[in-house]
């Protein structure tokens, strides 16, 4: 018994001593071979967590902005942007419509869920609206860019990206032209189909709007062009800076700054800015806000899609706005919607592709009710050229655009040239910035030179004024020319602002000096002398004719200088509106009887001495000087055209086509399109036809000259003429001394 005890006792010490071990650091155990010693860690357990203590009371106590967002669109639960599906079975709003109608489609659209991002996966459950967390998220503070219905994706687009996302609209000209092509339409836009339904763009497509040609939201016609996004002023260009993102109200408080009478939303349809001075609609009046002008062009408008469906369909269509489809067969052709028409089985459903083209854009202009501030312009632009295309098929039940306007002046054009020339290489460089950007003219004063930067849509206000709250302008007392000359208006310092730019970008010494580079003879030809381009509208070269030498003046000739108009119309600003940049007509007929137009301008011949001189030999000593100018620049392109094909190398010119000439391939005199390529660039150029074509190239380049400096454009014409061509039958004008009295008339060698 003893024994046993024994036994058991040291049994339990062996056991004891063993755990001891175990809980040590691990130590060398025996295996059946006693030479092989391995090292066996003990198992560890993780250590269990810390408990997070709860609060007592809520995150917060009041969420941010909910007063606020409560009583906005966003949070209007009763509205039928939330209720549509409600009657629906099941349920559910559809994936398609998700996204932007219940806060967890717009997660799904994001991937916040964990689904796929820019997609809506599944359908989401009726009862939300868009709240809080749709916007307030890691996924949607870190959005930059949107892709619009027309595929296009817009990126850099900041914290307005969230708003954009929706307001967009579900349409664009892409699904327009897919639709008609689906029904078979795309060469016959004139057989209605009832395949062919209408293409909704869905509402408050504001974004769509904004931005224009650069997401093609509306209609646009393939062979137009549209402008691009609207630039607003700086701090007021964004959706949040002119709308309270949680009330979505308009922050009229900013309008005030520039828009003077703008104390409540409905005043802001009376705005009108200096860059509108065009009468759009036609209705003869400038001074109406521009939401007034796309007003009359939609019922001009629908009065064209209503004559159209009639006439040419045949069957009569109304509109109503409240009312799916929107478009109805007017069945007693009241013009009108009546309640018993305002049904889905009397949808319209005669569309041709030409109406619906157009009651697309009527759409477009409507369900964006701020279009008239995110960009009436281009709003403008979809109307007029509906009703346009809409005319082509109406014969004498055209709807009147003959003093409607489409297109704004050329510095608020946007989808000008002048504007779009560098979108594909993003950036500006700096020897075109000072003119060709909204920024280049202010850079240009302030520095005395420019650098690289991006595109502009177009000038702004700020590019000529300093600031917004007076409109004070830049001061510019002197302006350098290409030439190196440096002239200005000293009575009327204004107009030293805009030959800035109307100033050309070559001159008389730079055609020299590429000549002499070259050191060829006036007839020899080198393909290292290549044509020197004018550029643009150099008004202010050709108003201080000779003093700034800016046409190509012959050594050996004398020429005008700077033609002084009676004061106090000899300054760009005082004939010019310096906004439309229209000629200010009314002021004319104060010394020129007859003028009511721009036209008229034309027929104007001012001859002191009572005594016309024919300077174009065509007979008419008293027709207008501008056609004086028309008939010898013509006489000197065949003049031109002569001396090329007499050396062998025929040339033909196209002004729409850089570098302007090009050889003629087949000798027709003009340019095909298979000739108007860089690589059919002319480049056999002799000196003397260098300078006639620069000089050719300048007055086609400024179509005022007969205005600016009628005297000088005839004498560097002539000049021209008589350095490659025969001048005889033409008189070259005479040259004035300082005071205007003539001192040199010049015939040509038969006495004429």
């Amino acid at each position: 018994m003893k024994r046993s005890y024994l036994w058991k006792g040291g049994l339990l010490l062996f056991l004891l001593f063993a755990l001891a071990a175990c809980q040590q650091a691990p130590g060398p155990a025996v295996t059946e071979d006693a030479a092989a010693v391995t090292q066996v860690p003990c198992p560890t357990a993780a250590p269990c967590p810390d408990c997070p203590t709860c609060p007592a009371e809520p995150v917060v106590d009041v969420v941010p902005f909910q007063e606020a967002w409560v009583n906005s669109p966003h949070a209007d639960a009763d509205s039928e942007a939330f209720r549509h599906w409600d009657e629906e079975d099941p349920q559910e709003i559809p994936a398609q419509c998700a996204r932007c109608h219940s806060t967890p489609g717009y997660l799904d659209y994001l991937g916040v869920d964990g689904t796929a991002f820019h997609q809506v996966d599944n359908a989401a459950p009726i009862g939300t609206v868009i709240e809080c967390q749709a916007c307030h998220n890691q996924v949607a503070g870190t959005l930059d860019a949107v892709v619009f219905p027309s595929g296009i994706e817009l990126a850099g687009l900041g914290p307005s990206a969230r708003c954009m996302e929706c307001h967009q609209g579900r349409s664009s000209v892409v699904q327009v032209n897919s639709a008609i092509e689906n029904a078979g339409l795309t060469e016959d836009l004139d057989t209605p189909s009832e395949d062919l339904r209408f293409v909704n763009i869905h509402y408050y497509a504001a974004a769509a709007t904004l931005y224009g040609t650069q997401v093609k939201g509306g209609y646009e016609y393939s062979d137009r062009a549209y402008v691009y996004k609207f630039e607003h002023v700086e701090e007021y260009d964004t959706c949040a800076e002119c709308h309270n993102p949680h009330t979505l109200e308009i922050r009229i408080e900013g309008c005030t700054t520039c828009h003077e009478g703008v104390a409540s939303v409905e005043d802001l349809r009376n705005i009108r800015m200096q860059g509108s001075m065009l009468d759009y609609d036609g209705d003869g009046e400038i001074a109406e806000g521009i939401y007034y002008e796309i007003e009359t062009l939609q019922q001009m408008l629908m009065q064209a899609m209503q004559a159209y469906a009639s006439s040419v369909v045949g069957t009569p269509i109304a509109y109503d706005e409240h009312s799916h489809p929107y478009f109805f067969i007017d069945t007693n052709e009241n013009g009108v919607v009546d309640e018993d028409e305002a049904t889905s089985s009397n949808g319209y459903n005669a569309f041709t592709g030409r109406l619906l083209q157009a009651a697309y854009n009527y759409q477009v202009s409507l369900k964006d009710p701020g279009n008239y501030a995110h960009n009436g312009k281009y709003i403008i632009q979809l109307l007029y050229d509906s009703i346009d295309v809409l005319n082509e098929a109406l014969g004498s039940q055209a709807v009147d655009l003959s003093r409607a306007n489409r297109n704004d002046p050329g510095h608020f054009a946007s989808f000008y040239e002048a504007w779009r020339h560098w979108d594909e290489e993003g950036i500006v460089e700096a020897t075109c910035v000072r003119c060709h950007t909204a920024e280049g003219l202010p850079m240009f004063i302030e520095n005395g030179a420019t650098i690289s930067i991006p595109p502009s849509t177009n000038l702004s206000c700020t590019t000529c004024h300093t600031n917004i709250d007076d409109f004070t302008l830049y001061e510019v007392a002197e302006v350098e020319f290409p030439s190196g000359e440096v002239l200005g208006f000293q009575d009327n310092p204004q107009g030293n602002l805009c030959m800035t730019c109307h100033q050309g970008r070559e001159s008389t010494r730079s055609v020299d000096a590429a000549i002499n580079r070259v050191g060829v003879g006036d007839d020899q030809a080198s393909e290292a002398l290549s044509f020197r381009n004018p550029h643009y509208f150099a008004a202010g070269a050709t108003l201080f004719g000779s003093e700034a030498h800016g046409a190509y003046e012959y050594e050996g000739r004398e020429y005008n200088g700077r033609f002084d108009h009676i004061p106090p119309f000899d300054s760009c600003v005082e004939c010019h509106d310096p906004h439309a940049l229209t000629i200010q007509v009314n002021t004319c007929v104060l010394c020129h009887p007859g003028v009511e137009t721009q036209e008229d301008l034309r027929s104007i011949r001012l001859d002191p001495d009572g005594e016309g001189i024919d300077y174009d030999g065509d007979g008419d000593p008293d027709e207008g000087i501008a056609f004086e100018i028309e008939t010898m620049h013509n006489l000197l392109f065949e003049a031109i055209l002569e001396y090329s094909q007499r050396r062998g190398t025929p040339l033909a010119y196209n002004p729409a086509r850089y570098p302007y000439w090009f050889n003629d391939l087949n000798g027709n005199g003009q340019v095909d399109p298979d000739e108007a390529s860089n690589d059919n660039r002319f480049v056999s150029w002799t000196p003397n036809l260098l300078r006639a074509a620069y000089n050719y190239t300048w007055v086609a380049k400024d179509p005022g000259a007969f205005a600016h400096n009628n005297e000088y454009v005839l004498q560097f014409l002539y000049d021209s003429i008589d350095s490659i061509g025969d001048a005889s039958g033409l008189t070259r004008p005479p040259v004035n001394s300082g005071a205007g009295v003539p001192v040199e008339t010049e015939t040509a060698e038969d006495g004429s």
